[in-house]
C-alpha cells in the first residue's frame, strides 16, 4: 500500500463549528480507545525507568488543547513520577485558555534554547510531514530535549485502513470521516520511519508497535 497524502479536513478547521468541535471529541475517543494515550504513556515510563527519574518536564508539539499529554499526566502519576506539560501549537485559538503552559511556534523551528525539556512529544503528528519535514523535525526536536524524543503515530497498512472504515460509524463528525481513512494513507510504516531517522542524531532510536498499529517512536538524546 503506497503512501499517499489527502489533505486533512481538521487542519484546516473546515466544517461547521459544530462538526470541528464533534471531530475534536472523535479525536479523543480515538486516542482514548485505539492506542494514543497509552502509547504515549508506556514511552515516558520507559524514559522514567531507564534514566531513574521522578520528575519529567515534557513539551507537546502540535499538541492541540494538550489531551494526550494531560492524559498520561495522570496516568504517570499513579507510578508516583510526576509529568509536568507544556503545550506548543501553530495557533493560539488550538491551545486551552488556562491549566498549563502554552506557547505559539513552529514544530520545525522550536523557539526554545537547546536542552530545555526533558521530554519533546508528538502524537499524530508524523504523517501530517513529507520525510524531509520528518528529519528536520527530528533533529531540532533533539536539539530541545534533554532526555529522549517521544513520537507516536499511525502505522499505515490496508488492514488498519479496512478497520479505520469499519470503525467510522463510531464516531459523530463527517470531518472524522473524512480525515480518519486520510490519516491512515498518509502514515509511514516503520520501516520508513527507520530510515528516514537514521542520520537524526539521535544516540539510540527505538521504534515499537502498540495496540491498533500504533507506532512508538523514542529517540535517545
Amino acid at each position: 500500500m503506497q503512501r499517499r497524502v489527502v489533505p486533512e479536513m481538521l487542519d484546516a478547521d473546515a466544517g461547521t463549528e459544530c462538526e470541528v468541535n464533534d471531530s475534536l471529541k472523535d479525536l479523543q475517543r480515538i486516542n482514548t480507545l485505539f492506542g494514543g494515550v497509552s502509547s504515549t504513556t508506556a514511552m515516558v515510563r520507559k524514559v522514567a525507568k531507564e534514566t531513574g527519574t521522578r520528575t519529567l518536564t515534557l513539551l507537546e508539539v502540535a499538541s492541540g488543547a494538550g489531551f494526550v499529554p494531560r492524559a498520561a499526566k495522570l496516568r504517570m502519576a499513579k507510578d508516583d513520577v510526576a509529568l509536568e506539560i507544556s503545550l506548543l501549537d501553530r495557533a493560539q485559538s488550538h491551545l486551552p485558555p488556562t491549566g498549563v503552559p502554552t506557547f505559539v511556534g513552529d514544530a520545525l523551528a522550536l523557539p526554545f534554547p537547546d536542552n530545555r525539556f526533558d521530554l519533546i512529544s508528538c502524537g499524530l503528528f508524523l504523517h501530517h510531514l513529507d520525510p524531509t519535514q520528518v528529519l528536520r523535525f527530528a533533529r531540532e526536536s533533539l536539539r530541545v530535549a534533554r532526555k529522549a524524543v517521544l513520537i507516536s503515530d499511525l502505522i499505515r497498512s490496508r488492514i488498519h485502513l479496512v478497520l479505520t472504515h469499519i470503525g467510522l460509524p463510531l464516531f459523530r463528525s463527517p470531518i472524522t470521516w473524512h480525515d480518519a481513512p486520510a490519516s491512515v494513507r498518509a502514515a509511514y510504516t516503520r520501516q520508513e520511519v527507520r530510515e528516514i531517522l537514521k542520520d537524526c542524531g539521535a544516540r539510540k532510536v527505538e521504534i515499537g508497535t502498540h495496540y491498533l498499529y500504533r507506532m512508538g517512536v523514542i529517540l535517545w538524546k
